[in-house]
Order: C-alpha cells, then sequence, then structure tokens
C-alpha cells in the first residue's frame, strides 16, 4: 500500500471511541466481518430485531458495487478509481476487485474513521503494477479529498467516484449534491460515478429502524428517495438500467431473482 503524507501515524489507534457504535464497525457486523466491538453488535442486533432485512441490503449493497467496479474495468476500460467512504475493508474490495481483471488499476481510498484507517494500513495492499493508497479525510473536504488523491492518481486520465452508502450521513440533500458536483468537476471526460445509498419509499420497517438508529446516539444516516439519489447523476449520461434497485442493477445469470429492497444506486459516464 502506498501511504499519503496525510495519512496520520499509529496515534489514531488511540482516537477510536469504543463506547459509541460507528457505522462502519456494525455494517462490518452485517457483512460478517469481525472488525467491531460489542458495542457495535449490539447496535447491529437491535438494528435486526426490528428489520433483520438489513443484512440483505448490506452484502447487496457489496455485490453491486462489486459488479459496478466489474463493468468499470472489463467494459469502460477504467484503470483509477476514488472511493470515498470506503468502510473497513472485507472481500471484494474495490482495488481487489479492479486488479484481479487489471492489475495496473489505482486506486485510493478515503475515510476518516481511526479503525478504518488502522485496518486500510494493514491489509490494503496492491498489486506491483497498480497501487493503494489511502486519504484520511471526511465526505464533507471535497478540496482536500481531491488534493490528496492526486499524489496517486492521474486526474488528466478517467478516473471512477465511488460513493457506496457514503452520501446518507450528509444531513442536507443539496449539500451532498454539491459535494458529488465538486469531486465530479475535477475529473475528465470519460470518468465515472458510482452512487448507493439507502433509499426512501420502499419498504416502512426499514425506514422505522433507521429512525430508531439515527436516535440512539450513533451518527446518523439519512435515507433518500430514488428521485434524490438520481439527482446526484445530473449532467451524466446513466448505464443501463439506470437508477434501480441495487439487485436489479445488472445481476448474474447466476443470481437470484431481484427482489425490490431499499437500496437504491446506478453508474454513470461524464460526457
Amino acid at each position: 500500500m502506498t501511504e499519503h503524507a496525510s495519512t496520520p501515524g499509529p496515534a489514531a489507534h488511540q482516537r477510536i471511541d469504543t463506547s459509541v457504535p460507528h457505522s462502519a464497525r456494525i455494517w462490518n457486523y452485517w457483512l460478517g466481518g469481525k472488525d467491531n466491538y460489542p458495542v457495535d453488535e449490539e447496535a447491529g442486533d437491535a438494528y435486526t430485531k426490528v428489520f433483520p432485512g438489513i443484512v440483505t441490503i448490506a452484502r447487496s449493497s457489496r455485490a453491486f458495487l462489486r459488479r459496478n467496479i466489474t463493468y468499470l474495468v472489463a467494459e469502460a476500460g477504467i484503470r483509477q478509481f476514488l472511493d470515498v467512504g470506503t468502510g473497513l475493508p472485507t472481500a471484494n474490495n474495490t482495488h481487489e476487485v479492479a486488479q484481479r481483471i487489471a492489475p495496473e488499476s489505482r486506486i485510493v481510498y478515503v475515510d476518516n474513521d481511526p479503525l478504518v484507517l488502522a485496518h486500510a494500513r494493514a491489509l490494503l495492499y496492491s498489486t506491483p503494477e497498480g497501487a493503494t493508497a489511502y486519504v484520511d479525510a471526511n465526505v464533507l473536504e471535497p478540496d482536500r479529498i481531491l488534493a490528496a488523491a492526486a499524489e496517486t492518481l492521474d486526474f488528466g486520465r478517467p478516473t471512477a467516484l465511488i460513493l457506496s452508502n457514503i452520501l446518507g450521513h450528509v444531513a442536507d440533500h443539496e449539500q451532498a449534491r454539491s459535494i458529488v458536483t465538486r469531486l465530479m468537476a475535477a475529473l475528465p471526460s470519460g470518468s465515472y460515478l458510482s452512487v448507493n445509498d439507502g433509499s426512501l419509499g420502499i419498504d416502512p420497517v426499514f425506514e422505522q429502524a433507521q429512525e430508531a438508529y439515527n436516535s440512539s446516539g450513533a451518527v446518523p444516516y439519512n435515507l433518500r428517495t430514488p428521485e434524490q439519489i438520481t439527482a446526484y447523476f445530473d449532467g451524466l449520461e446513466l448505464i443501463e438500467p439506470g437508477v434501480v434497485s441495487v439487485t436489479q442493477w445488472r445481476p448474474g445469470p447466476d443470481d437470484a431473482a431481484p427482489e425490490l429492497i431499499g437500496e437504491h444506486g446506478g453508474l454513470a459516464r461524464k460526457p
């Protein structure tokens, strides 16, 4: 893994608060990972008691990301990725999927959770031909993200911006849209935007569980309507089938019949 000057040192471990549940660790728990604390498991279990389908959403989101990356590398010829809000490393991380197909792929991960940082530094290794780097920054800091990512990525070449389950942490939808616009403005024609987030208007039980989670003291995550998620792609060329439930985005021939779930996403090209 290539390290940035902006990446903090071991002192980051001291900033891990194990008394408050954290979304990245809870998500890791739902995915079947072990990189979490009892407080995260308690919050995750409380959520699944209200809405067991959250495990399906978490795993379907991961499968959507894998299919996106596969399309971008194998069909669109993309070799650079900026993955903002990466979360904890699990299976089929962006660099693993991309470099499996094209070893020369270059990936920059962005997150601001110290546990994510600790695991990223230990686990996110690149192929010799490519590069994998980590930037410690908040999604609310697009200019800082771009400046740090430019140390690894060539923004003169098409790049895929990955925003998987991160924009819901931005409370104001218009601010979230402006962040997407700022990040995409730095990327050249032929670049891509991949977004998926929890969606409103699909499952009332999911929405009830999310409201309870947001009032628990954890960092809130805001569900958005499919129309609001679609708005992130304004000015871009959506790849078929457009913005849909993530289970319905180009499922494989061996996948089960896609069910409609409260998680929508899409992929679009910058003209």
